[in-house]
Order: structure tokens, then sequence, then C-alpha cells
């Protein structure tokens, strides 16, 4: 087999790498194999390659697909061990499943869990036994398997970070091109990363070992993410300064940009970059939070695990959030640097730099000029150009001069923005809306007419300026109306600040659209709200399907339960009785 050859595919339609061990198997039809002659086993086929994750594709992917040497350390070696057991526990799962396939086609008869599962003699005269039966098998591997697959992802993101400490930031020659502070920068705290990926696949082999059928994972993924997952946070927060550094080394330092492209020609890179390894470690962060999210759609309503995998769900959403607000911190820091340089005020100064400021939205409208009553369709008279900078709590309203500079002539606090779109009158005055500024900063209230290019951007504007305005389909603050449903069919990058990035399945609520193909929705797994292109994305024309979305939704983010609310309530009201 040479790179890029597919896997063939066995009778059964399961994929199986080439060789004489049959322990490199994967769930994916047709997957592209990775040849690596480290294998255990002399298989061939381990591990492949998607969006740059060095991750097997599904849950009886094969782990042994990198054999690196780690370091010398008593948990990195019995991380590797891990690695090897889990992958020889989801070969014998495998042989199960495929040697209960032959016995039921042997037969003639359906897929059975007889062997598995043991049933009374009173279970065994149901007329309905073997459909309930076979019903309940089918949630029970689901669930099974959704817990396998985060521990097996787990155990081959830590042979990736092994291959990354090893061969590049443990490589000598590197270490003596790169002064201190830059190695500090480009690989931050990629060893604390690393440990604690050790220690967790330490605990969820330990799991493992104590029943080939998993009973539960998330308590685990609850007590690392609250205590140990901080390391994420630290890693992920130097994202920005990381990519500059690595691309000034490359521009700047021939010497380094030549020690680089000779390490990734390594057979054990798999000709995937530096960069690639970079990013690892969010990816994973966020992957483990989906793989959570799998879980809990496959456990008990109300029951114990249900609440288990609420917990760690909730705990690896505040790391993933603290995550995305750490890299947004850095970058917004330097924007806001930039913007400040670039305004000269002809009003009474407003400091524009805090950290607790941001941008949302900048560009260009048109003023109407002049009193309503003198209007007048000399368009050239009617309109003027204006610059808007809005901030999530200030907005400042200029002119742009020469020099790439803005005179600030107005401004005014978010909280005090109303809008108000005017109805059709002609084609002079489409997408025109009335901007409020109830207190400017000249402390009295200011009215501008402001004209937009299309009806989207008139929308977009309108929806930062004043966001807990009424929506066209439904209320900000209730989420539990049908309103019409999109799933993102094409990947979208978003733009501008006040777009959303979209990922292939992305279910969204549809909160406003307009007429030229722009849709303000939210996304239900986390509640990003932006706008995207329509024809990124198709409806959801079913009702029973968005209902069903709907409730997973709430099932995932769920506030705590009842009882719990009502313990809070209790120790509260105890606590101001003994005051």
């Amino acid at each position: 087999m040479k790179l890029g050859d597919t896997i063939p595919s066995t009778a059964d339609g399961k994929t199986q790498a080439p060789g004489e061990d049959l322990s490199c198997s994967s769930t994916q039809t047709g997957a592209q194999a990775w040849p690596l002659p480290g294998c255990p086993g002399r298989s061939l086929g381990c591990g492949w390659r998607r969006r740059g994750l060095l991750e097997p594709l599904g849950a009886r992917g094969c782990l042994c697909f990198l054999a690196v040497p780690t370091r010398p350390q008593t948990t990195a070696a019995a991380a590797r061990e891990v690695a090897g057991r889990v992958c020889s526990q989801s070969t014998r799962r495998g042989a199960l499943v495929a040697a209960g396939r032959r016995r039921n086609k042997g037969d003639g008869t359906k897929a059975s869990c007889a062997s598995l599962t043991p049933r009374s003699e009173e279970t065994k005269n149901h007329p309905n036994q073997d459909g309930v039966t076979s019903h309940l098998q089918r949630i029970l591997s689901s669930r099974k398997e959704a817990m396998f697959e985060l521990v097996t992802s787990e155990a081959s993101y830590y042979k990736s970070l092994s291959l990354l400490v090893s061969h590049f930031v443990e490589n000598e020659r590197l270490k003596k091109l790169l002064h201190p502070s830059e190695a500090h920068i480009l690989f931050s705290n990629v060893l604390d990363v690393m440990g604690v990926s050790e220690r967790f696949l330490l605990e969820l082999e330990r799991r493992m070992e104590e029943n080939i059928v998993i009973s539960d994972v998330c308590d685990i993924v609850y007590r690392y993410a609250a205590n140990h997952f901080s390391v994420y946070i630290t890693y992920v927060s130097n994202q920005t300064y990381q990519e500059r550094t690595y691309k000034q080394l490359l521009q700047e330092k021939a010497a380094f940009r030549e020690l680089i492209a000779q390490l990734e020609l390594d057979p054990k890179c798999r000709g995937l970059p530096l960069s690639s390894f970079l990013i690892l470690p969010f990816q994973r962060i966020t992957r483990l939070k989906l793989l959570v999210q799998n879980i809990l759609k496959r456990v008990e309503e109300s029951s114990e695990r249900e609440a288990t995998a609420l917990d760690a769900h909730k705990e690896l959403e505040l790391v993933v959030k603290a995550c995305n607000e750490g890299v947004r911190k850095m970058s917004r820091t330097e924007q806001m640097i930039s913007i400040q340089k670039k305004m000269e005020f002809k009003i009474k100064s407003v400091p524009i730099i805090s950290h607790s400021r941001w941008l949302l939205k900048q560009g260009e409208l048109q003023q109407m000029s002049g009193p309503k009553t003198s209007r007048t369709l000399r368009t050239k008279k009617l309109f003027r150009e204006i610059y808007l900078f809005l901030f999530n709590d200030l907005l400042v309203i200029c002119r742009q001069i020469p020099g790439d500079k803005y005179q600030v002539f107005d401004s005014a606090p978010r909280g005090l923005l109303r809008v108000e779109e005017l109805e059709d009158q002609g084609q002079t005055l489409a997408n025109v809306f009335i901007l409020r500024l109830l207190e400017n900063a000249d402390d009295r209230e200011a009215t501008y007419m402001l004209k937009a290019t299309s009806q989207s951007e008139m929308k977009r504007w309108m929806t930062s300026l004043a966001p807990n305005r009424r929506t066209k389909f439904v209320s900000f603050t209730s989420r539990l109306l049908d309103c019409p449903q999109v799933q993102c069919v094409h990947p979208y990058v978003a733009q501008q600040p006040d777009e959303l990035t979209l990922e292939l399945a992305d279910i969204l609520n549809i909160l406003d659209k307009t007429e030229d193909g722009w849709i303000f929705g939210e996304r239900l797994h986390d509640q990003e709200r932006g706008w995207f292109p329509s024809n990124m994305t198709e409806e959801i024309l079913n009702p029973k399907i968005r209902s069903q979305n709907l409730k997973e939704c709430f099932r995932v983010h769920k506030m705590d339960d009842p009882q719990r609310s009502q313990n809070k309530d209790r120790r509260k009201l105890g606590s101001r009785n003994r005051q």
C-alpha cells in the first residue's frame, strides 16, 4: 500500500488495514491510509488525517499510528502502554461484532444480544422481547461507543503531542537557533498541556480496566475540566503571538526556516507542517466538548449519568469560552491601540482604550443633511459620508479626513441608542433608518437619518446598534417559540465582527433575514449569534425535526435541576437567617 491508497472494505462494509495483524481498522469506508512502519503488529494502515488533526476517524480507529519516543517519565511510559491496551480492546470489540454478524448471517436471523445480555424466562416469553432488546441494545451500544471514542481520541491526541515535544520542542539544533523568549512564545506551556493529557489518559485507562464496557467517563472529564484544564487557556491565549512569532521567524531566520522544513520532511510528521501540531491543543479542547455533548444525547434523561455529563459539559464550555476570550483579548488590545492613533477629537476627548472594550462594527454610512422640511431629490446635496465605530459600550461618529485619520464629532453610550426603520419612501430613501442618541457628547438628544448601501447592511447596523430590539421571527429573550431553522451545508468563515463562522451540520435558529440573501441566526449548540449568507445553509422545513433540535439544545444547556435550585435557595436563606 502506498500513501493515498484507499483501505479496502470487507464484506460487512467495514474498512480494514492490510497486513498480518488486523488490529488497525476503521469504520470509515474508503478512508485514506497513512502507512507507518512503527505500528505494533507490523500493520500499515494506522490513522488518518482530517482537518490537520492527527486523530483516527471513528470510535474504533487504531491508536498505534504514532510510535515515537517521549520524555523519560513514568507517566509518559504508562500513557504509551495505555494506547496499546486501548487499541487491543478496540480490536477485541471489532472481532466480537464481526463474529456476531457472521453468526447472524449463517442462520438468517436478526442481530441478537443473547450472548451478551442474559434474559430471564419471563422476558423470553414476551412477544415483543426481541424488538425491545434490540432497541435497548442499540441505545447502549451508541452510548458506549461515544464514551469509547472519547478515550481513543485522547490516546491519539497524546501521541501527537508526544511527537511535537520529542521532534520539535526538544530538538537540540532548534534550541540553539531560538532565543529563550522566542521558544517560550512559539511553544508556550505545551509541556504542561502534555502532562495533563498523560494523567487524564491514565485515569481513563483505569476506568477501562474496571470493565471493557465503560460505565462512565464524564465524571473524570468534569474533574479535569474543573481542576486541570486551565493549562489550555494559557496555551490558547498565546495563539495570536504564537502565529506572529512563527511567521516572523520563517521570514527573518533562514536557518530556522531550513531546519523546520527538514524536520517536517521526517516520515513521523506525515507531511504535516509544524503549525498543524501547534494548533492541536485548541482543537482538542473544542472537540472534547463535542464528544461530551455526544455522550449527553445518549444517556437516560433524569439519570445520574445525565447529571454528570451536564456538569462535565458545563465545565468544558467554561474552558472553551475562556480560551476564546483569551484569544480575542490579545487581538482586541492591539486593534484598540491602532484605532486610538487614527482618531482626532473635535469634541471633548473620549478614552478609547479599555480592557473591557472591544470593536463590534465599523463602516461608512450616508447621513441626510438639512432639516426634514427642506429635503430635496438632488442626491449630491441630500447625503454626505460619515464613519461609525461601534464598540460594545460606546458609539463614535466621525468623518474621514486625509491621512487615514478620523475626526470625531459626536459619541454616545451604546445603551442610550435607539433605531427605527423608515417605511419604503422610494428609491432615494431606500435602506434609510433613524438613529437616536438619547444623550450625546453634548449631553443632549440627537437624531441622525442614515442611509446604507443595501437592505442587509441596514439591518446589520440596526441589529448591532440596538441588539435588544425584537426580531422578525422570535424575541431575543425567548427561546421557547418554534422559529425557522437552517442547517449549514457549506462552511463559512466570518469576514466581519458581526458575522458568524459556520461549520458543516451546524443548526441555527433564524432570528432575522433580508431580501438580499443574509440571515441573522443563533447557533443552537453554543448560542453564538451573527450574520451569514443564506446560500451557505438549507432551511429545515419539518416541524418535528425543529422541535427535536430545540429539545436537544435545551437538554444540553438546561440549568440546574429544581432540587439543586431548592437546595441553593435554602442555603442562601439559612445564611441570611444566621446574619
